[in-house]
């Protein structure tokens, strides 16, 4: 069964950059598209990024799309989203989750039949 875990997480300030990593296990990633979401306090769970199981194609939420970018090494089982020009908005819990279909359908929660545990990013001065 296929695992994930994430990682890359913490505190940065307003303006900085992070990079988080998904890594897989029991399974090659190379399959699924491979969706980024985040969870801020007491809001719902949105989806951010999503990458085709090739790379060749992503999509990136309105609010991310000039500032964060996801890679893929089907190599090394791991998926990557760059973040760049933090705001504290951003601050949330960063999730990856496999989708059940090899391209990216979207954000939908009942499409994605893995998930990892999630990593904190916290963004303040």
């Amino acid at each position: 069964q296929l695992q994930l875990v994430e990682s890359g997480g913490g505190l940065v300030q307003p303006g900085g950059s992070l990079k988080l990593s998904c890594s897989a296990s029991g399974f090659p990633l190379a399959y699924y598209a491979v969706g980024w979401f985040r969870q801020a306090p007491g809001k719902e769970r949105e989806g951010v990024a999503c990458i085709s199981s090739s790379g060749g194609h992503t999509d990136l939420a309105g609010s991310v799309k000039d500032r964060f970018s996801v890679f893929r090494d089907n190599a090394e089982n791991t998926v990557t989203l760059h973040m760049n020009s933090l705001k504290p908005e951003d601050t949330a819990i960063y999730y990856c989750a496999a989708n059940r279909y090899y391209y990216c359908s979207g954000y939908a929660s009942y499409q994605y039949d893995y998930w990892g545990q999630g990593t904190q990013v916290t963004v303040s001065s």
